[in-house]
């Protein structure tokens, strides 16, 4: 009688996997459903870009900003079928690494718009910085000016990231076989909590870097839309991060329960939050392409092309396909803008970057015509062996950053 009471409260209390929503069917065809879907939008825009890649400068940045959409939704599509055993966590630090890598891409972009660090300081050099107030963490700024310092931070704030996300990702692969990370334990002898709290560190202080970016240029980038393109970026990024954290803090206090399999062995809170987290992003990332489509149109690229080759039917190959995919994906440039950027003997240099295409001279076009003239002035890769010094600089000019360290 007994035996059959005690196993009468089992069945009630630890229902079985198979009655959760994220480990049946319907779970795992909705999410594939959804980013079949997204793969395919944003594969098809990938393709336009490459197509008419006509600007290699600036598209090359606009197509590593749309891979996040393939590897966010197929990444967590495959983390909620290999949910179990923390398979995910493996398939999550892959997303994490490319996340970083996305801020970084969308600031170039930013400066690529504006034809490059010499044309943004030549527009904002001197002019006080805005807003400085407590809302905006800004108020240490009062009464200073725009400087090269100031947009090197903004760029290094963001570079951080791109070498901090990784490494902790990284160490997060290398605590999880050894017992010392699970997903929702914030005990201090438990490596989650210290990887959390750097990644929240590290990610605000690349937003921050990003908003002070955007409050010093916002008016120089009004004729590409960056408002569209400044949300649904940092919407896929910050707002799926913070989803994230929201749901690790419910499963903390016991808001989302365990799962328990038909043999009692328990499904934790952290991977049951960690499983709507990536439930959440498949759904989130069909959204998300869409919003893409509208923020990085190929049209403009496409028709400076048709204007300036009216006669190019532009035939497509492969070999063509995959050379600008090639050349989009070398994260060569990133290393070299690293050095740039961090190494002391830089800091006081401005970089120069193709001056056919600068921020002045967008001004005064009609603002129908600015994307063609400013894709038809040419697409000249960034030049890091021009520099000019700061006003008040007389150190000698550095040498040329080839991307290897024994240059300095």
């Amino acid at each position: 009688m007994s035996d059959g009471v005690i196993e009468a409260v089992v069945t009630t209390v630890l229902p079985p996997t198979d009655d959760s929503f994220l480990h049946s069917a319907t779970c795992i065809g909705i999410s594939g459903l959804f980013t079949i879907a997204a793969l395919l939008l944003t594969i098809h825009q990938i393709y336009e870009h490459l197509r008419w890649y006509s600007c290699p400068t600036e598209q090359r940045w606009i197509v590593r900003i749309l891979f996040i959409v393939p590897i966010y939704s197929f990444d967590s599509w495959l983390s909620l079928i290999f949910s179990s055993n923390n398979v995910y966590i493996y398939f999550n630090s892959i997303r994490d690494c490319y996340e970083a890598f996305v801020i970084y891409s969308f600031l170039s972009l930013c400066y690529e718009y504006l034809g490059g660090e010499s044309n943004i300081m030549a527009e904002i050099r001197g002019k006080a910085i805005r807003p400085t107030n407590y809302y905006t963490c800004t108020c240490c700024l009062a009464g200073k000016q725009y400087t090269i310092e100031f947009l090197r931070f903004c760029k290094q704030a963001t570079l951080q990231f791109c070498f901090i996300k990784p490494i902790m990702s990284v160490l997060t692969l290398i605590l999880t076989p050894m017992g010392k990370y699970e997903e929702g334990n914030w005990s201090a002898d438990q490596g989650y909590i210290w990887i959390t709290l750097t990644y929240n560190v590290s990610i605000s202080l690349s937003l921050y870097g990003l908003f002070l970016f955007y409050t010093a240029t916002k008016d120089l980038l009004s004729p590409y839309r960056p408002v569209l393109k400044f949300l649904t970026v940092k919407s896929v990024i910050f707002l799926s991060f913070w989803q994230g954290f929201l749901l690790a803090v419910l499963a903390a206090f016991n808001v989302i329960d365990p799962i328990y399999t038909a043999d009692g062995t328990e499904i934790s809170r952290a991977t049951i939050a960690a499983g709507w987290q990536n439930f959440f992003i498949c759904i989130e990332m069909f959204f998300a392409a869409i919003a893409l489509r509208f923020a990085f149109s190929v049209s403009a690229y496409a028709d400076a092309h048709t204007s300036t080759n009216p006669n190019d039917g532009r035939p497509v190959t492969l070999q063509s396909i995959s050379s600008s995919l090639k050349e989009t994906m070398n994260p060569k440039d990133i290393m070299q803008d690293a050095i740039h950027n961090f190494h002391p003997q830089y800091q006081q240099y401005t970089q120069h970057s193709n001056p056919a295409r600068s921020a002045s001279s967008d001004q005064q076009q009609p603002s129908t015509s600015r994307d063609d003239a400013r894709l038809s002035s040419g697409s000249t890769p960034q030049n890091y062996s021009s520099f000019a010094a700061t006003p008040g600089s007389e150190q000698p000019p550095p040498v040329v950053p080839t991307g290897n360290l024994i240059d300095s």
